[in-house]
């Protein structure tokens, strides 16, 4: 039987903090999205529609770099705080490469690195439970 690859994501729409789902250590990594300042953007402060396109295609481009890491594991759980969650989770879905990941979302406040972990053990070891032949 193949062991399941499973990823937890708290993220919003600046920064995403991912880590594999391990029992005893964790490694945090993280992603920041590139949004445009507004420094040194004059030419665009011209047009409010070319800066919201801009701002657009960098929420774009960072969704677009989490997908690539989901995309490597089996079973994957998104939450934070903001809409960003839920945004990632329907572009997600709308990409038939993804048919076979697990994914679930759920809403969360900040957190530091120990309470994500925690976070994350909780929800995958419920996971775990309830999947098990020997509840049955």
């Amino acid at each position: 039987m193949k062991v399941k690859k499973r990823l937890g994501i708290w993220m919003d729409h600046t920064t995403a903090f991912w880590m594999e789902y391990v029992v005893d250590s964790f490694e945090v990594n993280t992603i920041n999205a590139e949004h445009v300042s507004m420094i040194n953007q004059q030419p665009l402060l011209q047009s409010e529609s070319a800066l919201h396109n801009k701002e657009k295609q960098s929420l774009q481009s960072y969704y677009k770099s989490l997908m690539e890491i989901v995309r490597r594991y089996d079973e994957v759980f998104i939450y934070g705080p903001s809409s960003a969650k839920t945004e990632l989770y329907n572009l997600i879905r709308e990409d038939h490469r993804f048919d076979a990941i697990k994914i679930e979302t759920k809403s969360a406040s900040k957190m530091s690195f120990k309470e994500q972990h925690a976070f994350i053990k909780e929800y995958f070891a419920k996971l775990l439970n309830y999947e098990s032949t020997y509840n049955k």
